[in-house]
């Protein structure tokens, strides 16, 4: 099996153990661990996600499935930040969180690490943000984009509602707008006038960076 199949295991498995053993495994392999937080881990965590929609999982098995998540994040993230250490922050500030009413965060937890490493200041303001909050961020933080994760449908519908919010502020045009989340896809981003979709974190951290290399 692959280290991202033995990720993926040990989220589904909530296994803090397994996990944090094949994140140091990784990291002494010299693996490539953003594939391997995407392809394995995360992957682990949409298929949980999954389950809880269709009600063949509840609520703490989420909540014990991010717990392994985070354990093995505990030993990436600093692996994964250290490419970033001495990298500008010369392209603005970006917002990013989990929209109102998601508790996921260890999608837009990579993103903002991504960002960062391209040369972003992140502002991660967490989880099940609420929507005035978001956007009072936006203002405070002079932001010249803002990332949405939505990670359940039930939740996608407060990404159009934003939409609206930003157009309403006058926000919008000045702010770059990103959605992103497993059920998120280009056609809804188009449906609602986000100006960005990104599948993953590398995606995100390519399209960021080209979108402010035309301005």
């Amino acid at each position: 099996m692959t280290l991202a199949e033995d990720a993926k295991n040990a989220i589904m498995k909530y296994d803090n153990k397994a996990a944090v053993e094949v994140a140091k495994k990784a990291v002494a392999e010299g693996a490539d661990l953003v594939d391997l937080i995407e392809n394995g881990y995360s992957a682990g965590m949409t298929e949980v996600g999954a389950l809880f929609e269709a009600k063949k999982l509840y609520l703490p098995h989420v909540m014990a499935a991010a717990a392994t998540m985070n354990a093995a994040m505990e030993i990436l993230e600093p692996e994964i930040a250290k490419k970033g250490d001495g990298v500008g922050t010369g392209l603005g500030t970006v917002v990013i969180c989990s929209i109102e009413g998601d508790i996921h965060s260890i999608g837009k937890d990579i993103v903002a690490i991504m960002l960062k490493v391209a040369g972003f200041n992140v502002k991660n303001i967490g989880r099940d943000v609420p929507l005035d909050t978001i956007i009072q961020a936006i203002k405070d933080n002079k932001a010249v984009a803002v990332g949405t994760s939505a990670l359940m449908t039930s939740t996608m519908v407060g990404q159009k509602t934003f939409e609206e919010k930003m157009v309403k502020e006058g926000l919008k045009g000045g702010c770059i707008t990103n959605v992103g989340g497993a059920p998120v896809t280009q056609q809804w981003a188009d449906e609602i006038g986000a100006d960005l979709y990104t599948e993953n974190a590398s995606d995100a951290a390519a399209k960021f960076s080209a979108a402010f290399e035309k301005k």
